[in-house]
């Protein structure tokens, strides 16, 4: 599989590869080891321009529902209360600007919509590479991740969790997206 190793080859239009992107979250918890998730619906796209790469966007969007951290008690309690899914049923990221820190570094710039709050978040992101894959299509990988706070967006169920669930929250992502024809 030919690895691409210019920037400028990248450009086009992309959509999210489900099956071959994570997107995840590490957050403390007092009483115990941190609690690792992801969520399991999402989709995706991106318009990449390696020439000039402020001109390249995304767009993200999570199903809140889709949570998964494999404790049934703790998953359907975050949620209800901490994500509101029954009336924000959707998470989504849209860029605002893209800016190349280095050759393969880029911060991301763009409106975090959670719980019905939207509020700016700047995501560091790295290329992981791209390569035309076995069926001679283009998959390039990004990964990162930030760390945000949850009050920010509202995300609490009641005053007793500050007390058990750290309010800072990772985010982290590796992401595989392949380029539309």
């Amino acid at each position: 599989m030919p690895t691409i190793s210019k920037l400028s080859e990248l450009s086009g239009e992309y959509v999210l590869d489900t099956a071959r992107t994570r997107l995840g979250f590490v957050a403390r918890h007092s009483v115990g080891p941190q609690v690792r998730g992801h969520f399991e619906e999402f989709e995706g796209s991106a318009q990449l321009d390696g020439d000039d790469p402020s001109k390249s966007g995304i767009h993200l969007t999570i199903q809140a529902k889709s949570l998964q951290s494999h404790n049934k008690f703790r998953d359907d309690p975050v949620r209800a209360k901490f994500l509101d899914a029954a009336n924000h049923p959707v998470i989504t990221f849209a860029s605002t600007a893209v800016e190349q820190v280095d050759g393969t570094t880029f911060e991301v710039t763009g409106d975090l919509t959670l719980r019905g709050t939207t509020k700016p978040l700047t995501l560091t992101v790295e290329t992981t590479g791209g390569e035309n894959d076995a069926r001679g299509e283009l998959r390039v990988g990004f990964k990162g991740s930030v760390l945000i706070n949850r009050k920010d967006w509202g995300a609490t169920a009641n005053a007793a969790d500050v007390l058990f669930v750290s309010p800072k929250v990772t985010v982290e992502f590796e992401i595989s997206a392949l380029r539309r024809p």
